[in-house]
């Protein structure tokens, strides 16, 4: 057996840093060559550019052009090859195939390593089809899907390393799958300002996701601290690997909840030496297809408003909109208004004349059109045949009046009118109300999107997404995910947690989202792996869910700390913040219910102490240190301590504010503290009081 002992293994180490050093510094002296030829051949036009002609010019501007593309695929290679040097692999699956007497050794890492002149692959990609191995199966009876085909036969070995700073820090013979050890060795690091990628510890039903190719649509239902995140763009990774032919960073999109998030998050991908996906916000769509004919509220807005006065009728009209009734009753509309509202008459215009039966021909002809497409492409079809009739000849007035006459035998001019009109046919007009002149509730924003598109047709030009990306797929209501089938026609993969939104009111559930999408496929990721044992039951009992399975990893127990005023409870957090300063933790996360507490809190903690920041909806990044947030902002996010200040029955009473403060519980990896003065949140009377 290769490197049996680990003296061997520490040699064989050696070795792999030495060929993975020169490897880099080939490649360095590559781009340093690369950087010279550019500049002489840019010297070399730009002294003889007179004398090249047209021929020569386009010559010499297509080899500069291809040795500075040659240059950047070097600059990638140099960057993967600096990830290897830092830590070259962290499994290795000991394989014998059926078909052969000899087992090879397979070291698996972040980025695939072949020496220049040699076929041996040294250093596999995770990604690659016998990396799977090291992920699905214990020692003893394995397979894994190769292009050749099913590659059966035996694990003989199973490694796990911690190479870190190119220092072997341990080594681990298992022949279970992913260690308990290393598991629990890199859950019980400390956070950092970005999300990590967790190549060296996938489970196995993780990794059934991630190499999951065949899902148009995949939906991912999971805990709070799953990692379905990080699974999610670790699945990106991988299909960008596999499809690297067709598919690239530019033809995927991740719908993100803020930029904060977003900037979180950034980090993943080029970990995994890919470039970062673009990220959007649904406010972002439904601005581009509104287009500012008419303002809107936005989600923040909305939550905001509930959170500081939950008005009853409010919450009826977000429920109602927010359920598949009204989806299905908003598409029944639509139908009936298709087929109603265009009431054609004989037209007579100057001289063209056109029957009201063959107006309605054409308008049937083109159902699958948008209705002012389908109207203008009738007066075109109109105009043409009428100009034919005439030798080509049509006032432009006439042409005017044509389209004119012909756009209002429709009903409806306009898609906010129709959309009011809905209310009227379904007896409910009372529900829908302005929140201002010409500003749309949130809740309204995506039905009138709907109804826009349906009249006039999608603005955005998605064509070329080849796949989507949903994050936090429970805050998102039924018409949003409509909204979507009619701008993307690619892949989708939907992630969330239905016991984690922000505004239970238009929340949705894993069974609404599938009713939009019926042939999804549908996984639940129960395990949860952010914070320790002691923390999840504290979080359970808050909103109980009997599939969450903490990680077996211990630590404190969360504390309820009771104070005697607001400036108590002042005096505590920065006793607190001093002693977080003194540990080895990087992140404290002060949640706080709404906004208005966090900037409160935010400005009487600034000036007193370093590294204080405040989360807010204008927010772009994340930072380590003292993060004063709400748990609206907080939600995706971990920190290595939460603090949630105002634990009382006047801020939390709510199923709303019971969502808040399960959001805000669970953002804490290591440590969790609540305070309150007054009366404790009834959600918390189960919790241990300090």
């Amino acid at each position: 057996m290769l490197n049996q002992s680990e003296a061997e293994e520490q040699r064989y180490l050696e070795m792999i840093l030495i060929k993975l050093r020169k490897a880099f510094q080939d490649i360095d002296d590559k781009i340093m060559n690369y950087a010279h030829e550019i500049r002489e051949k840019k010297k070399y036009i730009w002294e003889n550019l007179s004398q090249l002609d047209s021929v020569e010019k386009a010559d010499n501007r297509i080899a500069v052009s291809n040795t500075i593309a040659f240059g950047e695929k070097a600059i990638l290679q140099r960057q993967k090859l600096s990830k290897l040097i830092n830590s070259p692999y962290f499994g290795r699956i000991d394989f014998v195939r059926d078909d052969e007497i000899k087992e090879n050794a397979f070291y698996i890492g972040i980025h695939n390593f072949a020496e220049e002149n040699e076929n041996k692959i040294l250093i596999y990609d995770w990604r690659a089809p016998v990396s799977s191995l090291f992920y699905d199966f214990e020692a003893g009876r394995a397979n894994y899907l190769a292009p050749a085909g099913k590659m059966e036969g035996r694990i003989t070995l199973k490694r796990q390393y911690k190479i870190k700073d190119s220092q072997m820090q341990y080594m681990i013979e298992s022949a279970l799958n992913i260690d308990d050890e290393v598991l629990q060795k890199e859950l019980s690091q400390t956070s950092s300002e970005r999300m990590k990628n967790i190549v060296a510890t996938i489970q196995r039903e993780q990794n059934a996701i991630i190499r999951n190719e065949q899902a148009r649509v995949l939906i991912i239902q999971g805990v709070a601290g799953s990692g379905k995140t990080s699974i999610a763009l670790h699945r990106v990774a991988f299909l960008l690997y596999r499809f690297k032919d067709t598919l690239n960073s530019k033809d995927i999109l991740i719908i993100s909840p803020n930029k904060v998030f977003g900037d979180y998050i950034s980090n993943v991908l080029p970990e995994l030496g890919e470039e970062e996906i673009t990220d959007i916000g649904f406010e972002e769509i439904a601005a581009k297809e509104i287009a500012g004919k008419i303002k809107f509220q936005t989600f923040e807005e909305q939550v905001s408003g509930l959170i500081d006065d939950p008005d009853q009728k409010l919450t009826r009209r977000i429920r109602y909109k927010a359920s598949t009734d009204f989806v299905n009753a908003l598409k029944s509309f639509l139908a009936h208004a298709d087929a109603e509202y265009f009431h054609p008459t004989d037209l007579h215009v100057d001289s063209v004349v056109v029957s009201k039966e063959e107006l309605q021909k054409g308008y049937e002809a083109m159902r699958r059109l948008p209705i002012r497409h389908r109207l203008e492409k009738i007066a075109a079809s109109v105009i043409v045949k009428s100009k034919n009739k005439m030798d080509g000849k049509m006032k432009g007035a006439t042409t005017r009046k044509v389209k004119a006459a012909i756009l209002e035998m429709y009903e409806f001019q306009d898609a906010l009118s129709l959309y009011r009109h809905f209310f009227n046919v379904i007896g409910k007009p009372n529900l829908f109300q302005l929140k201002q002149k010409n500003t749309l509730e949130y809740a309204d924003v995506f039905p009138y999107v709907f109804v826009k598109i349906f009249i006039e047709g999608a603005k955005g030009d998605y064509r070329k997404i080849k796949h989507l990306l949903i994050d936090e797929m429970q805050d998102y209501c039924p018409v949003q995910y409509e909204v979507l089938t009619k701008l993307f026609h690619c892949k989708i993969t939907i992630l969330g947690d239905a016991s984690q939104s922000v505004n239970p009111y238009s929340s949705s559930t894993l069974e609404s989202i599938r009713s939009i999408f019926p042939d999804a496929d549908c996984v639940e990721l129960c395990k949860s792996y952010r914070s320790t044992t002691e923390i999840m039951n504290f979080a359970k009992k808050l909103k109980r869910s009997s599939k969450l399975i903490p990680i077996e990893r211990h630590g404190d127990e969360p504390t309820i700390e009771r104070c005697f005023s607001a400036d108590d409870q002042l005096c505590l957090l920065q006793k607190r913040i001093l002693q977080f300063a003194d540990s080895n933790y990087h992140t404290l996360g002060i949640i706080c219910k709404t906004q208005s507490q966090a900037a409160e809190l935010y400005e009487q903690l600034k000036d007193q102490f370093h590294k204080v920041s405040l989360l807010s909806f204008s927010s772009t990044e994340f930072h380590d240190g003292v993060i004063v947030s709400t748990a609206h902002m907080a939600k995706g996010l971990e920190f290595d301590q939460v603090i949630v200040p105002f634990a009382d029955a006047s801020t939390y009473r709510t199923e709303m504010d019971q969502s808040m403060l399960y959001i805000a519980c669970t953002r804490a990896m290591h440590k969790l503290e609540l305070m309150y003065f007054n009366n404790l949140s009834p959600y918390l009377n189960k919790g241990k009081r300090m």
